[in-house]
């Protein structure tokens, strides 16, 4: 069984399948606090599913991607056969997971979009570094950037564990409402830095504090 916030079709709206049609099943609790975590209401809401419930909600959709979310998702032992049995179906699946758990026994062919903590979100102590060592071609790394000290740490890990070039993406996306766009652009074009601008577009599209969109 599973415990699932919600599962809602929507338009992406980070990592390289920005803009394209999405079913995202979020999954319920979390054992990080981050200081700007926008989805605090995953840490206790949700309602059991077995992993049939699961697929069938997200077949009504008729949608090819389906993004494994959180909370996070890894602390729940169920997530792995749902994610082999999208996989089987067809589905291109993506998980989100906040890097502070193992990836390594995520099923193959799963886009692994692993979140490395900076400093400011109060979290960078648990971040599990081996996990930088599993990366494939078809991963993607991202960082949450709130300030200048963050985009630091975000470009010593970069260079100290050789990301480019080991990942599809390597996305640093700043803290919507307190670090504007257009200066963590102006740091990574000063710097040159082989990273890419992730806005949060489902921010812009509807309200910033919006749920199941």
């Amino acid at each position: 069984m599973l415990t699932i916030n919600e599962i809602f079709h929507s338009i992406q709206g980070e990592s390289t399948y920005t803009g394209r049609r999405c079913v995202f099943v979020r999954l319920t609790a979390c054992d990080l606090r981050c200081s700007w975590c926008d989805t605090p209401y995953a840490f206790h809401e949700g309602r059991k599913m077995s992993v049939e419930q699961v697929l069938t909600d997200v077949a009504a959709f008729e949608c090819p991607v389906v993004e494994i979310t959180g909370g996070e998702p890894l602390l729940q032992p169920d997530v792995y056969p749902l994610m082999r049995q999208l996989l089987d179906r067809g589905h291109i699946v993506l998980l989100e997971t906040g890097g502070h758990r193992n990836v390594a026994h995520v099923p193959q062919g799963v886009i692994r979009i692993i979140d490395v903590k900076c400093p400011a979100s109060g979290e960078s102590a648990k971040n599990d570094w081996s996990n930088l060592d599993l990366l494939t071609p078809t991963d993607e790394v991202k960082f949450v950037v709130q300030d200048r000290q963050d985009y630091e740490f975000a470009k010593d890990v970069i260079r100290r564990h050789g990301l480019e070039g080991r990942c599809a993406a390597i996305l640093l996306s700043p803290v919507h409402g307190i670090l504007p766009g257009h200066e963590l652009a102006a740091w990574i074009l000063a710097d040159r830095l082989p990273v890419r601008l992730q806005l949060q577009a489902h921010k812009y599209i509807w309200s910033p504090d919006a749920r199941g969109v």
